[in-house]
């Protein structure tokens, strides 16, 4: 990613004097107490500090703070100016991030409200289906909505790279699943069926009923179960690495269904040194060549994972929602396999060739159930496409939008009964006609 840069370097003190927000009581920090060191290359380091919404700063830093950024003056300018977001320097590697980047991305969202940045990702709250949900907005609120849904054990800030890229011309709205990041983690049982129910409340709750849902991984697995249910609420989708049901009888099953969701909420017996550098080593594991992404990701990543375990309620939420993909159910009334056969709405399935928790070889069974969707395989690829193939992948998102926006368009002007008239049953003569005389459509991109 290109980033403009300010000509000339500023003075850190002067910078934070003339731009810094002094109060941040309208906004998702306004009933927090955070503090954030900032390490400013060859000008020491500084901590601001937000108190109930009032903002303050002092030189110098303050031990075990909030979040940690690492960045050079100039750029610290620009953040301030708001003539680049903490997404694009994140993103462009000119910001480093410890600690939890929600605090980080919620204060930059802050930053000169008055200045037009469709990349500022601004730090929202809302209830939906009861639970306090946390989400990230950013682009044109007159545009058309793209929402974004994370992964396992993920947060919204591992879906920056499509928020950066489709804020130019979208509302894109990227929530925190419950369970993870801001939002609450309820004592539920974390399937995709309880899933959906909240993502339903959600989009209700943000005006965004109709919009087009990007889902990686989990998410993909939840916008998959909205599009089932309610066709109605999604023009399209885009599913990045989906959780699928396994087709394969699992072992484990009976002793899965008996395993209590509460044993999470014991007390972890690691190190935090030993924890972070358990996160970073699996989160490598994801991708297909580790060294394509910059190291600053990883600590970032693995910071916010080891700040979720830290809580009871978050890592039963994780193990509940790890829990509910492995008991999915693939055939029958209510399994994945059979429902997906009737999914009405367009849908770009991509997978990587090198994955090692979502295997490509899905690819064919989803051409092979549902035919008019598209399924591209990505080469060289692992668990996280945004990251380690990000041209690739936005390009697909891209080209797969605008086909998605020109259903959205036809279907406002179809009555709502016309709508639910023209559904068909999956297992009608009509649906099995179209499948077997559709080409299989599944691609590979070098």
């Amino acid at each position: 990613m290109t980033m403009a840069r300010s000509p000339v370097c500023c003075d850190p003190e002067i910078c934070l004097a003339k731009h810094l927000p002094r109060d941040v009581t309208r906004s998702a920090l306004g009933h927090r107490r955070v503090t954030m060191n900032l390490d400013i290359t060859d000008h020491g380091k500084w901590t601001v500090r937000i108190d109930e919404g009032t903002v303050t700063y002092r030189r110098g830093g303050v031990a075990h703070p909030t979040s940690t950024v690492r960045t050079d003056a100039a750029t610290l300018g620009d953040l301030l100016a708001g003539r680049i977001s903490v997404a694009d320097a994140f993103l462009s590697g000119a910001l480093e991030i410890r600690g939890s980047m929600t605090t980080v991305l919620a204060i930059g969202g802050t930053f000169a409200p008055d200045v037009e940045l469709p990349t500022r990702a601004r730090a929202r709250e809302t209830s939906a289906y009861g639970v306090h949900t946390g989400y990230l907005e950013a682009g044109d609120p007159d545009k058309r909505p793209v929402v974004l849904l994370h992964g396992l054990g993920a947060s919204n800030s591992s879906m920056l790279p499509v928020l950066a890229d489709l804020a130019s011309d979208h509302r894109v709205i990227c929530p925190d699943l419950p369970g993870f990041g801001s939002s609450a983690a309820p004592a539920w049982r974390y399937t995709p069926e309880q899933l959906h129910r909240w993502l339903r409340a959600f989009l209700d709750a943000v005006d965004a009923r109709g919009a087009a849902l990007i889902g990686h991984s989990l998410g993909g697995r939840v916008a998959l179960e909205l599009a089932l249910r309610d066709p109605d609420a999604v023009t399209g989708l885009v599913l990045v690495c989906p959780a699928m049901a396994f087709r394969r009888r699992r072992r484990l099953t009976s002793l899965a269904r008996l395993l209590p969701l509460d044993v999470a909420r014991l007390p972890l017996a690691v190190p935090p040194r030993l924890l972070h550098a358990g996160a970073r080593a699996g989160l490598r594991a994801l991708l297909a060549d580790p060294g394509v992404v910059p190291r600053h990701w990883y600590e970032a990543a693995a910071d916010e994972w080891e700040l979720s375990l830290r809580h009871a309620s978050r890592r039963r939420a994780l193990w509940s929602a790890l829990l509910g993909l492995y008991l999915d159910e693939p055939f029958g009334e209510t399994g994945l396999w059979d429902r997906i056969a009737g999914l009405e709405v367009p849908a770009l399935f991509l997978w990587g060739d090198r994955d090692t928790l979502v295997p490509a070889r899905f690819a064919r069974h989803v051409t092979s159930a549902v035919p008019t969707a598209r399924s591209v395989t990505l080469h060289a690829c692992g668990h996280v496409p945004q990251f380690e193939r990000p041209e690739i992948t936005l390009r697909l998102i891209r080209e797969q939008l605008a086909t998605t926006a020109q259903r959205g368009a036809v279907r406002q002007r179809q009555p709502m009964s016309a709508r639910r008239g023209a559904r068909r049953s999956p297992h009608s003569a009509g649906a099995r006609g179209r499948r077997e005389s559709t080409r299989s459509n599944t691609g590979r991109i070098a």
